[in-house]
């Protein structure tokens, strides 16, 4: 068995000299396009930190941790199946006095968007579902009930261009769960858009706008307007998208967070 080992260790050896040599191949710019399209071929892992000032009848911060890894898959020579899971994790602030903050996981969700791999004309889209997973630690910090619903994707990407805009939509009901819990109904919509720079830099827009369907009238909506700055680097061979922006919400039920100041930490991981 002892021959084994070098030759496994040289094996080991060339994958990961492989690996790291397909990781140069890949321009900055090339790789802050790739992490700007929802539906790219490309595995990544972003870590997103959302501090939201002004939450709760006490105006205090919440932060709230997003790690959201994509997975796709080959579905044949034209089609790719595009995995995002988002994780929550949340420090929750007090919302009466005295009372303490809460710190744990909230609902995750999981879609799966299928996707033609050829654009057309520059443009791109994908279509599928979102499933809500009640995975809170705390009742404060989620929904017991489960969600489903369509999601869908549209964008525009050229490599001539320096733009790269589009957006996500999702709407989520709920299905099944607590039947004292309230009722999901829940709306969201992601535009995006991005002016990239040389060398991997970029300007970013993309705020979260949110409309729950069940609440009362006046308390539906959130709509927050602002961007920031993108950055491709690299620790060794490994890129990292890091970005960071400042959203002030322009309409937003009560209670709900004046503004948010965003920071992420994307891996990637291209083939």
């Amino acid at each position: 068995m002892a021959p084994r080992r070098p030759r496994a260790r040289a094996l080991a050896l060339i994958a990961a000299a492989m690996s790291a040599s397909a990781f140069a191949q890949d321009s900055d710019d090339d790789l802050a396009k790739a992490a700007q399209n929802p539906v790219a071929a490309m595995i990544s892992v972003p870590f997103q930190l959302n501090t939201n000032f002004g939450t709760g009848p006490l105006d205090k911060t919440q932060n709230l941790l997003n790690i959201q890894p994509v997975v796709p898959f080959d579905v044949n020579a034209d089609w790719n199946l595009i995995t995002r899971t988002i994780l929550p994790v949340l420090w929750q602030p007090a919302s009466v006095p005295g009372e303490g903050s809460t710190f744990g996981l909230g609902d995750t969700q999981v879609s799966a968007i299928l996707s033609p791999k050829a654009a057309v004309n520059g443009w791109i889209w994908g279509v599928g579902l979102i499933a809500q997973v009640p995975t809170h630690t705390s009742d404060a910090l989620g929904n017991s009930r489960w969600g489903l619903g369509p999601t869908g994707v549209l964008l525009h990407t050229d490599k001539e261009s320096p733009w790269v805009f589009g957006a996500l939509v999702n709407n989520v009901w709920s299905v099944s769960g607590s039947s004292t819990d309230p009722k999901i109904n829940q709306f969201t919509l992601q535009p995006f858009v991005n002016y990239n720079l040389p060398g991997g830099l970029y300007l970013a827009s993309s705020p979260l706008i949110t409309s729950n369907w069940e609440a009362a009238s006046g308390q539906k909506w959130t709509v927050p307007m602002g961007g920031g700055v993108g950055k491709i680097f690299r620790v060794g061979k490994l890129p990292i998208n890091a970005q960071i922006g400042a959203y002030y919400n322009v309409v937003r039920p009560d209670y709900a967070p004046s503004w948010t100041l965003r920071l992420q930490a994307q891996l990637l991981l291209p083939k």
